[in-house]
């Protein structure tokens, strides 16, 4: 990967001056802009990729002649290369069929910025320079100190008290120096370029530094290499071997992932690749939203929050800049988009969604974009029928106790008198007591998926016994095996629909008064409402409903 016929320039966003790249540069030399852009020789990147990539690491560097940098540095530590898989239960659950999650966790330090973290680091190495400065919430400095002290730099990191303390402690294990500040984030940018600038220092300056956002953009090469693959998706490959999805949505707080991943599918266009780039959904916490307000208003300018009023500190920042001005542009010039808040009760619970139905550990910031995508999907801004990618980032930290609610765990006390005379026989006695108060619950469908989610969704409760059944006379037959306490009905199924089955149940003495739920995808006619009244205890529809609305009808109807 040799830069012989890598050429590139940074090109000023104001002026359009374009000059070298070097780390320490800050400002147009022409006008004092700070804000520019990496451009190429995109002739010879299309060229490369449609005949060259796949024969390279699936990793960040296998786009090197779309990256600022003379070649792979000597510290890789396998950044880049993120596995791209569906989310079938959490899909099925909120109506998207097509959801897919692109999980940055696997990255050396659990998030999407060991991209940003690499690249800046290799650029600084190869200029030779030594000492470095970085504002952050979190993940930002962990992975900059992860590879700081990979590459011999010295690094300072400050951070805000509303940091997680494991958080914090990761960053100084590293060796970096941390200066903790009692401040919002934004006071602590201030205060973090201050210093650098006092000591001529370089300092990580999110979309403003031409290394973020390259890196960045290699989400977006990922996604398309990996859509357009037929080994690895349903469907024939594309004939270039990329393709777009419809949506792409993630948390942000200062814009930064999004701005990269824009750039990444623009140059894509550019290069014939694809013939469009996704709709971007950008999702902020409630209480710290200027992005989202802005939006709404349709303001081309965000005003500033001043006192970010939020659990989720990774989210805080109050005033994005020209981030969201260049955010903003992108989405209205290109395939569209949306901004939308989410509070910190609605990220809890993705959460929990993303754990119990897909076995997603995620930290808060994580679950804003999965509640965000919940919310846009119930609102029907984005439809069933499109392929949305999810930017799944950073491992939950420790949980705090009311988080999880009392009834996380099941506790049971050992009396002495166990051991060693037959202790299994007393572990198990009290398991089955406490297993009197588990109810009794029959799943039928022919649908193989919809019976797995729901069984999920019972079972992620801990409290149900769940039986399922795939058709109408196995429902009869199970029921009159062992009376439930509450059906969970389809109403389509070969052989004996829904509604003859509901027949049967309440013919019969010992189901006449057992409740039964049914979920459907079928429209229903008004004589097929009518048929129902007085026979159900709730009509729910498939794709419509989450977990705990599922649960809430349950309790209802067993009460």
């Amino acid at each position: 990967m040799s830069n012989q016929r890598h050429s590139y320039r940074v090109e000023c966003l104001d002026c359009g001056l374009r000059t070298r790249f070097h780390p320490l540069d800050l400002a147009c030399p022409n006008c004092g802009s700070e804000w520019r852009t990496a451009r190429y020789d995109l002739e010879l990147a299309a060229e490369v990729f449609r005949t060259q990539l796949r024969e390279r690491n699936f990793d960040l560097w296998r786009y090197a002649e779309l990256l600022p940098l003379s070649g792979r540095p000597a510290f890789s530590m396998g950044e880049g290369g993120t596995p791209l898989f569906p989310a079938h239960n959490l899909g099925m659950m909120i109506g998207i069929p097509n959801l897919l999650i692109k999980d940055e966790r696997q990255g050396p330090t659990a998030s999407f910025k060991d991209r940003q973290a690499a690249l800046t680091i290799a650029a600084l190495k190869e200029a030779e320079i030594t000492e470095a400065v970085v504002a952050s919430t979190g993940n930002v400095a962990i992975a900059f100190s992860a590879y700081c002290a990979r590459a011999g730099i010295k690094l300072w990191a400050f951070l805000t008290s509303l940091v997680p303390p494991a958080k914090m402690h990761e960053v100084a294990l590293y060796g970096t120096q941390v200066v903790k500040l009692t401040s919002t984030y934004d006071q602590a940018k201030q205060l973090a370029g201050d210093f650098a600038k006092s000591r001529g220092l370089y300092l990580d300056r999110g979309g403003r530094s031409i290394t973020a956002i390259e890196a960045m953009k290699t989400v977006a090469f990922e996604m398309a290499e990996q859509l357009g693959r037929a080994e690895d998706f349903a469907g024939s490959e594309t004939p270039t071997g990329f393709a777009a999805p419809d949506w792409y949505v993630q948390a942000v707080s200062g814009g930064l992932g999004p701005l990269g991943v824009m750039k990444g599918f623009a140059e894509l266009r550019e290069m014939g690749l694809i013939d469009r780039g996704p709709a971007i959904a950008c999702i902020q916490s409630a209480g710290c939203s200027p992005m989202v307000e802005a939006w709404k208003r349709g303001d081309a300018q965000a005003t500033p929050v001043e006192s970010p009023s939020t659990y989720i500190s990774t989210l805080s920042t109050g005033d994005p800049g020209r981030h969201y001005e260049l955010l903003r542009a992108g989405m209205l010039g290109g395939a569209g988009g949306a901004m939308e808040s989410v509070t910190d009760e609605e990220a809890f619970k993705a959460m929990h969604l993303a754990a119990k139905m897909e076995g997603l550990s995620i930290e808060p910031a994580t679950a804003v974009a999965f509640a965000g995508l919940i919310k846009l999907a119930r609102q029907g801004v984005i439809r069933p029928d499109q392929v949305v990618v999810v930017n799944c980032t950073g491992h939950t930290m420790p949980i705090e106790e009311e988080l999880l609610g009392e009834d996380w765990a099941q506790a049971l006390v050992v009396p002495e008198a166990a051991f060693p005379e037959r202790p299994r026989e007393g572990l198990l006695a009290a398991l089955q007591v406490d297993q009197r108060r588990v109810q009794d619950i029959l799943i039928v469908d022919d649908n193989e998926d919809s019976r797995r989610l729901i069984r999920r969704i019972l079972q992620a409760q801990g409290r149900f016994e769940v039986r399922e059944v795939q058709n109408g006379p196995a429902a009869l037959t199970e029921a009159r095996r062992k009376r439930p306490d509450l059906v969970i009905l389809d109403l389509m199924m070969p052989e004996m629909d829904g509604f003859t089955v509901l027949d049967h149940l309440r013919t019969q003495p010992e189901t006449a008064n057992t409740p039964v739920i049914v979920i459907t995808a079928k429209e229903l006619t008004q004589h097929e409402i009518r048929r129902l009244e007085g026979q159900i205890a709730r009509l729910m529809t498939k794709g419509e409903f989450l977990g705990e609305d599922l649960i809430g009808e349950i309790g209802k109807a067993l009460r």
